[in-house]
């Protein structure tokens, strides 16, 4: 069988009974797409899995396609360069300049871990080598093609994709794909990459779009066993707490991711602290990452991108006073000097690596300080385990006690919870003839299968790491 006659199969290679490692593959008239590409995260067991070799060879990857900037659905674009992929790497134009700073800012990362280790000699491995480098992140960036919202992208092998927006994050996307059947002119069938759903009704960002009409649906399931709390506002669950640890003189610190949830979390707390909700207290964004990823949110303000309440007197403004943004390390290092009452905004958001562990290691200790967890926590991260409310938490090889005061905030989620997910599932009233669960731990999976079934009576399944499945079947049955 020649490559070009290969059935029509999507293999899920990562995201499976899992919420990290988003990767796809689409093979279809003897072309190979890559959908989403990211890194695995949080237990062990996981992140040992960036290091195997890929069960595709990189080198036959014709494209890759980028739902949105998020890590773990980019960050082993440079791995897959690395290992010889040199096709084109299509996403959103946002996107797009998102993509640069995650990229360049992990591969910093991994450098700078595998630098630490050899000086520590914490590393089982002798010398200990980063899983790829800020060169090679740099020649992945250079691949990197902007596509427009709603417009058709031929990819080859017969398919044509399309980007539509999916909230969450600046330039998100679901991607429709229409696959051509090579055995009967004219027909198509369409597959729906999900992508992450974002959430309805929240501050910066738009509503997802409307999924269109499709016969086979990859969905995300990182909420799909439970609704966010909608009884207690985000404002009022950020202010009690808060509020508690400023009259007390102590810092906040709050985990981040610094693509979308810094902009969001800090325009919130300007607003309660300019409403008298708050008082008023500095506000450090301490993130390279998050400081340029502010200047990039603050270049699409306009109503394709963002939500209309960031608008005020007609322009628009994310923060405009009393927010210092930290890019160099000796900002960084300065605020180690500086009393409380403060709250320092910082990534990574499940506190796995970057100055945000730092400013943990020196916070958590004293109780007058508040960790104010904001999103969800995969397991075996530092984030979990306080969450989970462990007495220490491990940095740098050492064990540290936790003292300070340990919150979390639910419903600031980009992720559509369990009835925001079925929301966006319901928003096409054309039944797709299979569904497949993915990014999310089993119980979710499992427990948003069992609510599509009842609700909905269609078809799901929840696949395991590297089960293929064929399309044709499904696509263009008769």
């Amino acid at each position: 069988m020649s490559r070009k006659d290969a059935p029509i199969t999507l293999g899920f290679h990562g995201a499976a009974r899992t919420v990290t490692g988003s990767r796809y593959q689409l093979i279809a008239g003897g072309r190979r797409t890559v959908i989403d590409c990211g890194l695995f995260q949080g237990l062990k067991q996981l992140r040992e899995l960036n290091w195997r070799e890929p069960p595709f060879p990189a080198h036959e990857v014709d494209r890759v396609l980028l739902t949105h900037a998020h890590i773990d659905h980019i960050g082993m674009v440079p791995r897959l360069v690395r290992n010889g992929f040199r096709g084109p790497i299509h996403c959103t134009r946002s996107t797009l300049e998102l993509a640069r700073l995650l990229l360049l800012d992990s591969a910093e990362i991994h450098e700078e871990d595998a630098r630490y280790a050899n000086k520590k000699g914490y590393s089982k491995h002798k010398p200990a080598k980063p899983l790829y480098t800020v060169e090679d992140a740099k020649r992945a960036i250079k691949q990197l093609e902007k596509v427009d919202f709603g417009q058709w992208l031929d990819v080859g092998g017969g398919v044509q994709a399309r980007w539509h927006g999916a909230g969450h994050i600046l330039g998100a996307a679901s991607i429709e794909l229409e696959i051509e059947d090579p055995r009967s002119a004219g027909r198509t069938g369409t597959l729906l990459m999900s992508g992450d759903i974002g959430r309805y009704g929240m501050p910066l960002h738009l509503d997802p779009a409307p999924r269109p009409a499709a016969q086979v649906i990859v969905c995300e399931s990182t909420y799909g066993d439970r609704d966010h709390d909608h009884e207690l506002p985000v404002e009022e669950q950020l202010r009690q707490p808060i509020a508690r640890c400023i009259e007390r003189g102590g810092t906040v610190l709050i985990p981040a991711f610094a693509v979308g949830r810094s902009q969001q979390l800090t325009l919130v707390l300007r607003r309660l602290m300019t409403g008298g909700q708050l008082p008023q207290v500095p506000i450090h964004i301490d993130s390279p990452m998050a400081v340029d990823a502010t200047e990039i949110y603050s270049r699409h303000l306009d109503e394709h991108h963002v939500d209309a309440d960031v608008f005020a007197d007609g322009r628009g403004v994310l923060f405009p006073d009393n927010v210092e943004l930290c890019r160099s390390v000796s900002q960084s290092k300065a605020l180690n000097d500086l009393p409380g009452p403060r709250i320092i905004i910082s990534a990574s958001g499940m506190l796995t690596a970057g100055r945000v562990v730092h400013h943990l290691r020196r916070l958590v200790g004293d109780r007058k300080n508040l960790i104010f967890l904001a999103g969800y926590q995969a397991p075996g991260t530092r984030g979990r385990d306080l969450l989970e409310g462990a007495p220490t938490v491990r940095m740098f090889g050492q064990d540290v006690a936790v003292r300070a005061e340990c919150q979390s905030v639910r419903g600031l989620s980009a992720h559509g919870d369990r009835g925001e997910l079925m929301r966006w599932l319901r928003s096409h009233d054309q039944a797709p003839r299979q569904v497949y669960l993915t990014h999310g731990e089993p119980d979710a999976a499992f427990q948003l299968a069992q609510r599509i079934e009842r609700d909905l009576d269609w078809r799901v399944a929840v696949p395991e790491l590297d089960e293929v499945v064929a399309l044709e079947g499904m696509l263009f049955q008769q």
